[in-house]
């Protein structure tokens, strides 16, 4: 895809998952969408919007029988497709992409492949993306912003699909700190696995805890979680037994996490003033360390 029509964030996911479906944009590039017909969406629909691949949730004040018979008005006669292409598996492949601009930031996002929603791991990768870039108490933004005044602003993420993911950390910096920024967040993830203590994990699960307990206050949330938990478990997940999960995570997990993390190639995604950033290899080798 052209870079000049697509966010940082969709360059590290087509860097991390080249010429592939979980790569391409989801919005399309221009020229794909110029492309479309009609006739393109109907058969699209046909193929892929069926009642084998369909999950209807609904929360808040309703009646479960009524939900039923507005589904049964709402798609009556609709059959499963018989020719629907497979899809293809992700392969997580790593690299880099730089897009050098005259901008006044650089937009840089570092990450490795990350844990599918059944991955046992799930839940210890969730805490530690908390602790390590998930809010002003976590360790990138203590140390890289308040500290060190280096970025606007820093954070990491996991983003989770069926069978893989992506856990990325992105960083929002000036040209003239971009040499300083990645070395420091390459030597802050060599780090929390040697120095990990215990307070700071209680304060990430908590931390975590209260963010999936207050996500009930919303019915909206509720819905898009009960629609996700269906597709990925195939059955609702208790709020409890979310909490348990949570919990559950301890040191030796999140070191195994953190060990997960680094056994796969780094990808790099950069928009903006890079004259500073230093090589890929050099970057890598930071990491190995």
């Amino acid at each position: 895809p052209r870079s000049t029509l697509f966010p940082y964030t969709t360059l590290f996911r087509s860097t991390a998952f080249p010429n592939q479906m979980l790569g391409r944009p989801v919005l399309g590039t221009e020229d794909t969408v110029r492309a479309l017909t009609r006739d393109d969406l109907a058969a699209h629909l046909g193929a892929y919007y069926t009642p084998d691949r369909m999950i209807l949730a609904a929360s808040g004040r309703i009646a479960h029988e009524r939900v039923v018979e507005l589904a049964q008005a709402a798609f009556p006669g609709r059959a499963a497709a018989n020719d629907r292409p497979a899809a293809a598996p992700a392969q997580y492949r790593g690299g880099e992409h730089r897009d050098q601009r005259t901008l006044e930031q650089a937009h840089l996002t570092l990450g490795f492949e990350g844990l599918g929603y059944r991955d046992p791991d799930y839940y210890a990768l969730a805490v530690f993306s908390t602790l390590f870039g998930g809010g002003m108490s976590s360790r990138l933004f203590q140390t890289v912003r308040e500290d060190r005044g280096l970025v606007y602003s820093i954070y990491s993420f996991a983003s989770s699909y069926a069978e893989t993911g992506l856990f990325g950390i992105y960083a929002g910096t000036g040209a003239q700190e971009v040499a300083e920024v990645v070395p420091l967040v390459c030597e802050e993830f060599a780090k929390v696995a040697q120095d990990l203590e215990e307070a700071e994990l209680a304060r990430a699960r908590n931390q975590l805890k209260a963010a999936t307990l207050m996500s009930l206050e919303s019915t909206s949330s509720r819905c898009e979680s009960l629609a996700r938990q269906m597709l990925v478990w195939n059955r609702p997940l208790p709020v409890a037994e979310v909490v348990a999960r949570i919990e559950a995570v301890d040191e030796a997990a999140v070191r195994r996490v953190v060990a997960r993390l680094l056994a796969s190639r780094p990808t790099l995604a950069a928009l903006g003033p890079l004259q500073g950033l230093e090589a890929m290899d050099r970057i890598a080798r930071r990491l190995a360390a």
